[in-house]
């Protein structure tokens, strides 16, 4: 007799290892729309309090990977290589590195996901770009990825539908940062994009899921043993999230980021830090380029040379957006009604961000969800953001507030005020790229 869903529920919530038989029958109802809402939260907070054995969490991956359509791609013609994040504010790696990767050799149908508590989504920021389509049928995706190179998507209801729903839930749920959910939410779409290798970005910091390095170390441990135990060549790298990557906060307002950075803007700071050491890795991860510092001589050169800027353009026509989407991008980003200087309100050095409350404040001024049927309004955010360590002047901008009416606008920049730390000495500088985990 089958086991029934409260029972699952029961078990694990008691602190029983399930076996790969009862977390199979509990992922297919998921998938299958047999098991609802209340019971996906009631398991998700389970596993939150009682965490998984590997083996556990190595059946509910292959579990939700099969719940719906695995891609392969055998005429492609080039190494299948992803990367993913576990999400920070001001984070669109993704939107820079695909086509620095697709313009270095590689094929990367990137599975990517909406916001998730207080991180941005990279789905969210390329709805932005009007016709954009993140659940392009398979004949589409097929094309983009074999003519372009890269396409970022979302999951469709064929790619891993039971992860769809649980990510969802565990959204509203405050059960984001569970590793065992964590691990098997991106790994199995990555297992059902048909990758042949794949990089993790895990955050570490006041901004990410994970506050500490061993807590940072655990996850990043249990994505590359499982995804390893699963079939897939996984390495990992932890990367600092204790500040904004980017200089800004939003969804159109990254996506403005995204194609200043293609351009050149961008050189030097943090996240061209970030881009290049995971375009390097995906060269090496995949058997493109042996060596790392080859790997990342070859992914500056695509930057720098507008290579990758050329297929991001491709990439977002392909997938509906204009097609001088990239040289008219002002006219089709829409701007805030309004926007608000910050000013820092004494003289001194910035020391610190409450980088997690700056993601929650974007929620706050429509950015973002609170409910999984939200809408979001993709003009609103922050810009400007200065880095750590910046000196700075009473009176002096830390960064402009886009919303979308003066109140709004006020309470913001009252808000980021306080989520910015101004102190007497520079503080001490922390690398941005913190460990690897092969």
């Amino acid at each position: 007799m089958a086991m029934l869903p409260q029972e699952v529920i029961r078990r694990k919530r008691d602190g029983a290892e399930l076996n790969a038989g009862e977390i199979a029958t509990f992922i297919h109802g998921i998938g299958n729309g047999s098991i609802g809402d209340a019971q996906i939260a009631a398991f998700a907070m389970a596993v939150r309090l009682n965490g998984m054995m590997p083996a556990e969490t190595v059946a509910m991956t292959l579990a939700m990977r099969d719940s719906g359509t695995v891609l392969a791609w055998p005429g492609v013609g080039r190494p299948v290589a992803d990367k993913h994040s576990t999400g920070g504010v001001g984070d669109n790696v993704s939107l820079m590195l695909a086509p620095i990767a697709a313009a270095c050799g590689l094929a990367v149908p990137m599975i990517s996901g909406r916001g998730l508590g207080h991180t941005g989504g990279t789905l969210d920021k390329l709805q932005s770009i009007p016709g954009y389509d993140v659940t392009p049928d398979a004949d589409r995706l097929r094309r983009c990825v074999e003519t372009v190179g890269a396409a970022i998507i979302g999951q469709t209801s064929a790619l891993a539908p039971a992860d769809g729903r649980l990510y969802a839930v565990r959204d509203i749920t405050a059960t984001v940062d569970s590793v065992p959910l964590i691990t098997a939410s991106i790994l199995s779409k990555k297992l059902a994009a048909g990758l042949g290798s794949l990089v993790l970005d895990v955050k570490l910091g006041n901004g990410a899921f994970m506050t500490s390095q061993a807590e940072a170390e655990t996850l990043a441990r249990s994505l590359v043993d499982v995804g390893n135990g699963a079939g897939l060549p996984t390495r990992a790298r932890i990367t600092d999230m204790n500040e904004p990557l980017a200089d800004c906060v939003g969804n159109a307002r990254e996506i403005e980021h995204a194609l200043s950075f293609l351009k050149g803007e961008k050189a030097g700071t943090r996240i061209e830090a970030v881009v290049l050491a995971f375009a390097a890795d995906m060269l090496v991860a995949s058997g493109a380029v042996a060596e790392p510092q080859s790997a990342l001589q070859a992914s500056r050169e695509a930057l720098q040379d507008g290579r990758a800027l050329d297929r991001f353009a491709r990439m977002v026509h392909a997938l509906g957006a204009p097609a001088d989407f990239v040289e008219k991008s002002s006219a089709y980003l829409a701007p805030a009604p309004e926007r608000h200087a910050v000013k820092a309100n004494r003289s001194g050095y910035i020391v610190d961000y409450r980088t997690r409350e700056i993601g929650l404040l974007l929620i706050e001024l429509g950015g973002g969800r609170t409910r999984v049927e939200d809408s979001i309004d993709h003009r609103v955010g922050l810009t400007g953001l200065l880095p750590v360590g910046t000196r700075v002047e009473a009176g002096m901008p830390l960064a402009t507030v886009h919303a979308a009416s003066p109140l709004a606008a006020e309470r913001a920049a009252d808000a980021l005020l306080t989520l910015v730390g101004i102190g007497e000495e520079a503080p001490a500088e922390g690398p941005v790229l913190v460990a690897e985990v092969t």
